[in-house]
């Protein structure tokens, strides 16, 4: 009885130091409710294109199409056209689809290539180097939703991006400080420098910031579509680059390249529906597997911070990263066991092996024994009046990709390549793990951690959220859709709620101040929770949306200093 009240009193606690935290987050209106649609997105400016978009009579998909080649010019660090992404979306006839825009190896490269004499990776040729650019997909993504689901016509959704990327905006304090942080890799090339600096002097706070080769890029893509970039006069600028630099895209890889619809993920959970995204991107496979496993432990019983809910938690995101590390890759290169990862026994199967008391050992823990057959990002949230939901994750890779951009062209390149397996057993920038599945081929597509989401509630109404921040996207997502569903929070507490993650190795719990006090620290400590890790700043970032009873309901987290768009 005296362990019970304990753990009760430990929840009380960590539900009270939740609270704290939460006033302590910048107060932004970060909330906005409207009955004609929301745009919500990384960028204030870039949200308002959207909801501008949908003003003009626009559907959910010309606003996200809108949105997305602003963020290319507002929000660079994630927002691109030399990135590639994911779109989840939901048609107002009910129907799901998945579209895939990630980038994809050049056809010349392989694992090889960034190994040195000795076999050892070559890490800064993943990061710091046009070998580690994918070919780019963000461009045809949007292109190919514009075509199949779009309204108007294209030059209308680009035309904001051109004129915000010609006539410029006033750079933001969080802005500013982002491009500081970026100076020291930029230096040794000149366009970086020519785009994030002022004529080589920092950008100040209030400074006017133009990008005019950004603004003629997208002048092309406007005026001739796909050919505007995978072909013609910027796909040149991108090859001459890659030459001078020893890079591997070709204008053949450029050409060849092809965004792909895919079946999205679905799964259940209380008796609402999960949509999310497919491989090549994990992410809704471990939501929907995390979710499953969850399922019998009863969170919204045990209440959101009791120790025992924590320590499901992290025992079920440490098993599907062990699993996510050996099973997935690019479907179109290996078949690849969703419908068994997203099994309800399996899942049950996995959470019989973790003890309420005892932590796992990720260094001996495996992944699970499948049944028989039966990755700095960004993420936007788009919803219009008539039911149309689009879910986008896109990005880099790493802040600012590999901090080069391309001359002429006034656009960053991705260094997607890094979130391939270049050799066994040597981790990614994210401390993520993988299997031959994601060894690198030529014009296969990496791995990813993108968690675009859409959920769907027995009470007709409707939620659509993501969130950027590599593996720890998988682990929001799930938390923000725990406390939705099991701790009935609004959609504004769900996102502001602190949070945790783990990914199997490195074995430790990452948390935000306030998501474990320390009466809970050790708490799990004692169950052999080894390494608890404060994070410096804060764990990703959710940008989403909720449909209730007629009233649209859009929240950015006042984790950033965005605000939403609503009509």
């Amino acid at each position: 009885m005296f362990l019970k009240e304990r753990v009760k009193a430990l929840a009380q606690q960590q539900r009270a130091a939740a609270i704290a935290f939460l006033l302590c987050l910048p107060v932004f209106p970060a909330v906005y409710k409207s009955d004609r649609g929301a745009v919500v997105s990384r960028s204030t400016l870039a949200s308002e294109v959207g909801r501008d978009i949908l003003k003009q009579g626009g559907n959910a998909f010309d606003a996200a199409v809108a949105t997305g080649f602003a963020l290319a010019v507002t929000y660079p660090s994630a927002g691109n056209l030399g990135g590639g992404g994911f779109a989840v979306i939901r048609l107002s006839s009910g129907e799901c689809r998945a579209l895939d825009f990630r980038e994809t190896a050049p056809k010349s490269v392989s694992a090889q290539t960034y190994l040195d004499k000795n076999g050892q990776v070559r890490d800064k040729l993943l990061t710091l180097h046009t070998l580690g650019s994918g070919v780019p997909g963000t461009v045809d993504g949007l292109l190919l939703l514009h075509k199949t689901y779009g309204t108007l016509p294209l030059r209308d959704l680009i035309n904001p991006a051109i004129q915000l990327a010609g006539e410029g905006f006033v750079l933001p304090a969080s802005l500013v400080e982002s491009f500081g942080r970026q100076l020291t890799d930029m230096k040794r090339h000149p366009a970086s420098m020519d785009v994030f600096t002022n004529g080589g002097t920092a950008y100040r706070n209030g400074d006017r910031w133009v990008q005019r080769d950004l603004m003629r890029t997208l002048k092309r893509i406007a005026g001739k579509g796909r050919a505007g970039f995978y072909e013609g006069k910027t796909a040149e600028l991108i090859v001459r680059e890659m030459k001078r630099t020893g890079g591997a895209i070709t204008l053949e890889d450029l050409k060849a390249y092809r965004s792909i619809w895919r079946e999205p993920v679905r799964g259940s959970y209380r008796g609402y529906q999960i949509i999310s995204m497919p491989p090549p991107s994990s992410g809704g496979v471990l939501l929907v597997q995390m979710l499953n496993m969850l399922e019998d432990k009863q969170p919204g019983k045990l209440g959101w911070g009791h120790p025992d809910l924590v320590h499901w938690m992290i025992e079920a995101e440490r098993l599907a990263f062990a699993d996510r590390a050996v099973y997935l890759g690019d479907p179109d290169f290996n078949p690849l066991p969703v419908e068994q990862l997203i099994d309800k026994q399996y899942a049950k199967s996995r959470m019989n092996t973790v003890e309420l008391m005892k932590a796992g050992d990720s260094s001996a823990i495996a992944e699970g024994k499948l049944p028989y057959e039966s990755p700095e990002t960004t993420h936007f949230s788009v919803m219009d009046r008539d039911g149309n939901i689009v879910a986008i994750t896109t990005t880099l890779n790493l802040p600012y990709g590999n901090k080069i951009v391309v001359p002429g062209a006034g656009f960053l390149l991705n260094n997607e390549m890094d979130d391939f397996v270049v050799k066994a057993g040597v981790a990614n920038s994210f401390g993520l793990l993988g299997s031959r599945l994601n060894l690198v081929e030529g014009g296969k597509r990496m791995l990813s951690s993108m968690a675009p989401t859409i959920l769907l509630g027995p009470d007709e109404s409707m939620a659509v959220y993501g969130a950027p921040g590599g593996s720890a996207i998988i682990t929001t997502v799930l938390q923000v859709t725990v406390n939705l569903i099991d701790h009935k929070m609004t959609l504004d507490q769900a996102i502001r709620a602190p949070r945790f993650h783990h990914q199997w190795k490195p074995d430790q719990v990452l948390f935000e101040p306030f998501a474990l006090n320390p009466a809970l620290r050790e708490n799990l400590t004692k169950r052999g929770h080894k390494k608890l890790v404060p994070c410096e700043v804060y764990i990703s970032d959710v940008n989403g949306i909720l449909y209730k009873n007629g009233l649209f309901e859009a929240v950015t987290d006042p984790r950033h200093d965005a605000l939403p768009g609503a009509q």
